[in-house]
């Protein structure tokens, strides 16, 4: 990862990207509401010990020197107090002296714990930073043209700590046509990669190899028998295009793809009989079967991951209804590859709406049409 995106994920996830000033409104509040509480209950009560709090709440959010610093308004604050109650000028005056010793303790500690979590959010970050790095080599950005194909792709992890999810695509344009696989790796974290290594190294190389999509699939779910551990399952979507004007579908357990036509009329390719995810052939009979629909130069296929559709809603938790929204965003967007591209904008900022601004899984959109009528483009590098 570039230096500077390093150093952007360690200040977001120590606090470091907010200003020192919203830092240091906690520990300044504190500060402020200890002042009002001692002076408000008059100098029969003595509140000022209550100032040992400062510290501890700089702690959470404030650099080493910048608590040092707001510690001392804190302390100036305290004996400004005591003066102020009269404890200085009384044979009580140990309290003030315990009172500062406390203060003092305390500040030291704060300080050696706000060096400790500084450095641990350094460590974070740069797991955090090295995992990013690891999928976004392992799901190469397929180019926006691929032999017969345009294609506008949004991958987005969810936030949360791991940074690191199962969704997985590929786009090859092979000697039997342009071959694509979406999937969805079950669970998170590193055991999640290392299965959609395997399912994407598998399919890179028997896409090049196998003359139709069954026999992929069939090369790819001895890998993952031999690789994976049992009980780990990946749901995938495989569809293949050719010189006609047709695309070829193969379902093992995923969300259905998406067809939209010019007019912005959608159908959702549902798979008669789908198979079991890769990872549980053994557990089915038979082989699976390819469904074949039309696929002309004006419709627009959308493949996503079941992290769009199962994305909540923020207020009344219902889930995105993808194939209600998406015709009206995605309507014409075969014509160009701008607007392909602008297209799938429009989904994924009609899904973060949706959602209130944040998912809660990674999410994966991509939208695929034909570079023109015939069937035939530029090729394009794959991904």
């Amino acid at each position: 990862m570039p230096q500077s995106r390093r150093s952007r994920a360690l200040l977001a996830t120590d606090l470091q990207d907010l200003s020192f000033r919203r830092r240091a409104a906690p520990a300044a509040l504190a500060i402020l509401i200890v002042t009002l509480a001692d002076f408000l209950s008059g100098q029969d009560r003595y509140l000022a010990p209550l100032m040992v709090v400062v510290p501890s709440i700089a702690g959470l959010t404030l650099r080493p020197m910048e608590l040092l610093s707001v510690c001392a308004v804190g302390l100036a604050a305290l004996i400004g107090l005591s003066y102020y109650d009269q404890v200085a000028d009384l044979n009580d005056g140990r309290f003030l002296f315990g009172a500062m010793l406390s203060y003092f303790a305390l500040t030291v500690f704060s300080a050696w714990v706000a060096s400790l979590r500084m450095r641990r959010a350094a460590a974070f970050a740069a797991v955090s930073s090295v995992a990013e790095a690891a999928q976004r080599a392992l799901l190469r950005q397929p180019e926006p043209a691929v032999g017969p194909l345009r294609l506008a792709v949004r991958y987005v992890s969810a936030a949360d700590a791991a940074r690191i999810g199962g969704d997985l695509y590929s786009v090859l344009e092979t000697p039997n046509g342009t071959r694509v696989l979406v999937g969805d790796v079950r669970g998170k974290g590193l055991g999640a990669v290392q299965t959609a290594a395997v399912v994407l190294g598998a399919f890179r190389e028997a896409a090049y190899d196998e003359r139709r999509l069954p026999e992929v699939a069939a090369r790819i779910e001895a890998s993952v028998q031999r690789h994976v551990p049992d009980g780990e399952f990946t749901t995938a979507l495989f569809a293949e295009f050719g010189e006609g004007e047709q695309v070829e579908l193969l379902h093992f357990g995923h969300v259905p793809p998406i067809q939209v036509g010019r007019d912005g009329a959608v159908t959702v390719l549902e798979a008669a009989d789908p198979w079991v995810p890769l990872g549980l052939g053994s557990l089915a009979v038979g082989e699976p079967e390819a469904m074949r629909v039309p696929f002309g130069a004006s419709d627009v296929l959308v493949l996503y991951t079941d992290g769009v559709v199962e994305a909540r809603h923020h207020s009344t938790g219902d889930f995105y209804p993808l194939a209600e929204r998406v015709g009206p965003l995605v309507s014409g967007a075969a014509r160009s590859p701008a607007e392909l591209e602008s297209a799938v904008g429009r989904v994924y900022a009609d899904l973060l709406v949706h959602t209130g601004g944040e998912l809660g899984d990674d999410a994966l959109l991509m939208l695929i049409s034909r570079a023109d009528g015939n069937g035939t483009g530029r090729p394009g590098r794959s991904g």
